[in-house]
């Protein structure tokens, strides 16, 4: 929701509470979620994906499309937090 929408429904502009940040994430979960979404799930999906075959798992390609849309959605979890911060920086 928009801050003009939130003050459209309840009519006074409800401030931010003290020490609550401008973004969605703090710097340290952003980082840990950045590696994971970047670097280790792209890269176990693709574990999976290679040594299925060789082991005869009917499950790795479900198992690495799974890993696969987990990791876009922290992708776009942190993304949308990068943005967040990015304009709160700019007001």
């Amino acid at each position: 929701m928009t801050d003009e929408n939130i003050e459209a429904q309840t009519g006074t502009m409800e401030a931010k509470p003290a020490g609550m940040p401008d973004w969605l994430l703090p710097y340290r979960v952003y980082d840990v979620l950045k590696w994971v979404a970047l670097i280790v799930l792209p890269a176990m999906a693709t574990l999976v994906q290679a040594l299925g075959p060789v082991w005869g798992w009917a499950w790795a390609d479900p198992a690495a499309t799974t890993i696969n849309v987990v990791a876009l959605t922290i992708g776009v979890v942190i993304g949308a937090s990068a943005l967040k911060a990015k304009a709160s920086k700019a007001e």
